[in-house]
């Protein structure tokens, strides 16, 4: 029962951010939204919300280790994955200017963020700076898109119109929405509750499951996304789709979420984790910046890192506590975290 209520989560979760895209999508054209608005909005919002709806329900229901996890193990999976794979298909090249900045922005937000992430607890007021900071963001980004680069309203204008099967009135459009959103709750909620019993089951904790199924399969959308991309040749579309989501992630998803309820960050995540999405973001970087493809060779090493890193999680690398341990015996548990404030050698091995 556990896996169908996690299987039908995800089923749902994927089909409601995709019915709210749609939606939202034709409902910003007929009232004659900027399609660089829509791309910077509607479209990033609606492929993130899986992320913010699953965030949003594990702190509701008492798993903030979840959250977390989701938001951290949804931006390695972003890099790692969602652009390694699709590299390895065809490399993925771009000479966008704007996508070049905004992936500084993605360097530097995810430094600030781990940072933050190092006080062991992220605050209410904390979580509101981070939305005002994507406010901003979005805002900033709009002027200099309309003003300097009329490349990246192409690209995006081009994404748009990929998606296909849309309402054609705006009374429908509000359907797909409300329809969407619907999807998105009810998904969300099943694969929280499902989860936290996998979790228990597996003898694995929440965290562990926030950072990687809970994860990927909220990452799923942005993977169909830079796939299709990389097949149509459209380097700037994927690379371009990983960028926003991560900003996204960090600014909207744990900013929302932050300010709903204050989220307590483990010892497993600040001393491992963490540093992997920093490593994650390192990695790809130069190539962001300098507009060098990502090659077929690279991309296979991206996507083997991330099974590298999934097999560090359930096999006791990463140093991460059972849940079994964490319930039965907390003195165990406690030592257990003390343990964990050494970075394994793994870790170190893979940044070296």
């Amino acid at each position: 029962m556990t896996y169908l209520m996690v299987a039908g989560g995800l089923v749902l979760l994927l089909i409601g951010g995709d019915v709210l895209v749609r939606g939202a999508v034709t409902l910003a054209q007929r009232l004659e939204v900027p399609p660089l608005v829509i791309g910077l909005t509607v479209v990033a919002f609606g492929t993130s919300s899986p992320e913010l709806v699953v965030s949003l329900d594990a702190v509701l229901n008492g798993s903030p280790q979840i959250a977390i996890g989701n938001v951290v193990g949804s931006n390695i999976a972003n890099i790692l994955l969602v652009l390694g794979l699709p590299a390895i298909i065809f490399p993925i090249a771009c000479n966008v200017e704007a996508i070049r900045r905004d992936g500084a922005i993605m360097f530097a937000v995810t430094i600030g963020f781990a940072a933050l992430c190092l006080s062991g607890q992220i605050l209410n007021w904390q979580g509101a700076i981070m939305t005002s900071l994507l406010c901003g963001y979005l805002t900033w980004s709009y002027f200099s898109g309309r003003e300097e680069n009329e490349a990246t309203a192409e690209a995006i204008v081009d994404e748009i119109e990929g998606i296909a099967t849309r309402p054609h009135s705006i009374w429908l459009s509000f359907g797909f929405i409300i329809v969407g959103i619907a999807g998105l709750v009810t998904g969300g909620d099943l694969l929280i509750h499902g989860a936290m019993d996998m979790a228990l089951a597996a003898g694995v904790s929440e965290a562990t499951i926030g950072l990687s199924l809970v994860a990927l399969g909220t990452s799923l959308p942005e993977l169909a996304t830079s796939l299709v991309a990389a097949i149509r040749r459209h380097g700037d579309v994927a690379i371009g789709n990983v960028i926003g989501s991560n900003l996204f992630n960090i600014l909207g998803i744990m900013g929302i979420t932050s300010m709903v309820a204050e989220i307590p960050i483990s010892a497993q995540i600040t001393s491992y984790d963490l540093w992997i999405m920093v490593s994650a973001a390192i990695l790809i970087t130069p190539f962001v910046l300098r507009g060098r493809p990502i090659s077929r060779r690279y991309g296979a090493f991206l996507t083997a890192a991330y099974l590298v890193y999934i097999f560090s999680l359930y096999h006791g690398i990463s140093g991460m506590p059972k849940s079994h341990a964490l319930k039965e015996s907390p003195p165990t548990a406690a030592k257990q975290s003390a343990d964990i404030l050494r970075p394994p050698a793994f870790l170190l091995a893979s940044i070296a």
